[in-house]
């Protein structure tokens, strides 16, 4: 692809799953890749399986190491790092507070870092890995579900304030990828997201036929964009299906 072929590539969170399959995709299409984890062995193991740089740490604060990586320039930064928080409003401030910040608030600090540089020369690409959950939601998660939908709206304002000026914007919205995080979701996602779960690799497809087609919303379950238009067309009818699901789900705990 000759949107990627040469690119420097920031890859957050590509210790495994979702992060690790972008980061090889991109390598294989001819990429400069930086791969990110806080778990610096698997950060390593993943770059030196690609030949790209390990620069392990907090996905928030690595974006002037990772430029400097990849000789001064990051041309795609992939803000894929997250947390599967789950719970209801009484969920502890901590798992709050950790949800935004890592969520919502690294994509932020991401682009206050990146975008100087990027508008300056009119060029570069976000994409941000949010979830259908931020899209439409997930029952028993509501610091996932609410931060992502966070995510996505940070997302969707990066694009419609910035594309004019070069910025192309994707957000990449999968329900169920066969990774630890979907493990981590326990009943929950065995009820809702394991049946129709994908492997990270089908994310990365994903990914790259929506950077081809230039594409901001990009959706590795297609059925997502049905469930998002009837949200929108009867909010009050698609909340009453979400309750039936969670009262489903209540009678499996």
């Amino acid at each position: 692809m000759e949107a990627v072929q040469g690119a420097g590539v920031v890859v957050t969170g590509a210790g495994g799953g979702i992060g690790a399959a972008l980061a090889r995709r991109f390598a294989a299409q001819g990429a400069r890749v930086v791969v990110n984890d806080l778990d610096a062995d698997k950060a390593k193991a993943v770059a030196d399986e690609i030949g790209g740089i390990a620069v392990p740490g907090d996905a928030s604060l690595i974006v002037a190491e990772a430029r400097d990586a990849l000789g001064g320039t990051v041309d795609v930064y992939c803000a894929n790092a997250g947390v599967a928080s789950g719970g209801s409003e009484a969920a502890g401030e901590k798992v709050w507070a950790l949800a935004w910040d890592v969520n919502v608030m690294a994509h932020v600090r991401a682009a206050h870092a990146l975008l100087p540089d990027w508008l300056e020369r009119g060029s570069g690409r976000f994409v941000s890995t949010v979830s259908a959950a931020g899209l439409l939601t997930m029952i028993g998660a509501a610091p996932y579900s609410v931060t992502k939908h966070g995510a996505y709206a940070f997302a969707e304002w990066l694009s419609l304030t910035y594309r004019h000026r070069g910025l192309k914007v994707h957000a990449i919205c999968p329900q169920g990828v066969r990774t630890d995080m979907l493990d981590a979701t326990g009943s929950a996602g065995d009820l809702v997201l394991q049946p129709t779960a994908i492997e990270p690799e089908a994310v990365a497809d994903a990914l790259m036929k929506g950077i081809e087609e230039d594409r901001f919303l990009i959706l590795p379950h297609p059925e997502v964009a049905g469930y998002y238009q009837a949200r929108a067309a009867d909010p009050d009818r698609w909340m009453a299906n979400m309750n039936h699901l969670q009262q489903k789900w209540e009678t499996t705990e």
